[in-house]
């Protein structure tokens, strides 16, 4: 049977062996987490969520509120590409759920530093409580 290696791992088929980036392979988890106080946000309003060193590779989100956004609709990524982690959706749960656009998460770590902001679009944010954007990210 054929073996063949996953994109991190290629090295490993090679001669001599080359070691896997550190950032996608053995590396450490890191969370960024960006808590905002719900205060009727304007439609086209962004929120810094945070400032990513380069050399960290994107895992996942989880988002989360007190109450429900309702028929607002939130993008997470960074300027000129709003919804590089997440796209423009409405988030309607109360609850953690997970987030994560797979070309962002197959993306190599990053070259240089980027500042992750929440990009509020369709109708302004709830006057009263509380969204938590966790951001997780891999680095060596």
């Amino acid at each position: 049977m054929a073996q063949t290696f996953a994109s991190e791992v290629s090295g490993l088929g090679t001669i001599p062996e080359t070691n896997a980036n550190g950032a996608v392979q053995g590396g450490r988890l890191r969370r960024f987490r960006a808590t905002i106080a719900l205060a009727a946000q304007a439609d086209g309003d962004t929120v810094v969520l945070a400032r990513v060193p380069a050399g960290y590779a994107f895992a996942y989100g989880i988002i989360n509120a007190s109450a429900t956004l309702s028929t607002s609709s939130v993008a997470i990524g960074v300027a000129g590409t709003a919804g590089k982690y997440r796209a423009t959706a409405v988030f309607t749960a109360a609850a953690p759920t997970l987030f994560g656009a797979v070309a962002a998460v197959d993306d190599a770590p990053l070259t240089d530093a980027e500042t992750v902001i929440l990009t509020n679009t369709v109708a302004a944010l709830p006057g009263s409580g509380t969204l938590v954007v966790d951001l997780f990210y891999s680095a060596p």
